[in-house]
Formats: C-alpha cells, sequence, structure tokens
C-alpha cells in the first residue's frame, strides 16, 4: 500500500484548498454557501459560509475500512449542529465492490452514531447519477431531501449533481 492514498482521504487533504480556489468564481461560492445552509454550517453572507467550510475542520472524522485485515476503503462522519451528522462511505478496492460489503459496514456505522454517539439525524449526499449508491441508501431508511444541479465538477472538467439523503 506504501504511498497509495484513498481516495476519500485524498479527498479530505484537498478539499479545503478546492474551496478556497473554487471560491473566487461567484457562482461556485453562491453554491458553497446554499450546502453551508443545508447543513447548517452557519454565517450571515456567503463569504462567512465559505470561509467555515474552510475553518471547521475539527468536526471531521475519518475511519478506514478493514476488511480481512486489509484496507478497502474509508467512511467518514462530520459532526454538525443539533446532533446532526454528515457521512460518506467509499469502497475503493475494486475486488470487494459489488458484494453488499457497502450495506452491511454502513448499516454497522449508523447504528453507531444513533446509538453510541446519539446523533437524531444523518445526512449524506451522492452523484445523482450513482443509482446504486441511492438504492443502498433507501433500502437502508433514507429519505431523498434536495437535489443540488451542477454542484461540483468531475476530474474531467463535467458539472455533476448531488442529490442529499436525510435518515
Amino acid at each position: 500500500y506504501g504511498a497509495h492514498i484513498i481516495h476519500g482521504a485524498a479527498n479530505a487533504m484537498y478539499l479545503p484548498k478546492v474551496i478556497q480556489f473554487n471560491a473566487k468564481n461567484e457562482i461556485a461560492a453562491k453554491r458553497y454557501a446554499e450546502i453551508a445552509d443545508f447543513i447548517k454550517l452557519g454565517g450571515e453572507t456567503t463569504e462567512e459560509k465559505v470561509i467555515f467550510q474552510l475553518e471547521k475542520k475539527t468536526n471531521n472524522y475519518r475511519h478506514i475500512i478493514l476488511y480481512n485485515n486489509e484496507p478497502i476503503g474509508e467512511m467518514n462522519y462530520i459532526d454538525l449542529k443539533d446532533n446532526v451528522c454528515d457521512i460518506g462511505i467509499k469502497i475503493c478496492e475494486f475486488s470487494a465492490q459489488n458484494k453488499g460489503l457497502g450495506k452491511k459496514i454502513l448499516s454497522l456505522f449508523i447504528s453507531n452514531l444513533f446509538d453510541k454517539i446519539d446523533y437524531k439525524k444523518i445526512i449524506l449526499s451522492t452523484d445523482l447519477r450513482n443509482l446504486r449508491a441511492q438504492h443502498v441508501y433507501e433500502r437502508l431508511g433514507f429519505k431523498k431531501v434536495k437535489i443540488f444541479y451542477d454542484s461540483w465538477v468531475d476530474q474531467l472538467g463535467q458539472e455533476r449533481t448531488s442529490v442529499c439523503y436525510e435518515l
């Protein structure tokens, strides 16, 4: 595994720099402010909301997913206000994908967040085209609450749409 960095961990390291760069564009800054409002980060102006996303680092908890003592992915949760957290999960190892592990791991993760950390609501988002993930989230009881059109740009420069869920 050496110098290999799991996709989600790499995203976490670079995300503040990406937000800072993209927020120079007025349209992107307004999108970040809309996301900040949705996840209740605070701030009055668009600029404050973007800065809040850049400065709020101590509330993000990352975990490496091990299966048979091998790292296969990562999951995280961001502690928001009012007993709410935002979660993410990614099975990065191709040989571990499409085996139902994501649903099992996510189910355990959610149970722990509700039962041991006492969250009252969990939110998450995914690419609108990721129908497999949406199916898993809905089977676990998540409800679709909002769609953010053209909310991010992929590695090929294509605008993508996110769908947000709550449980």
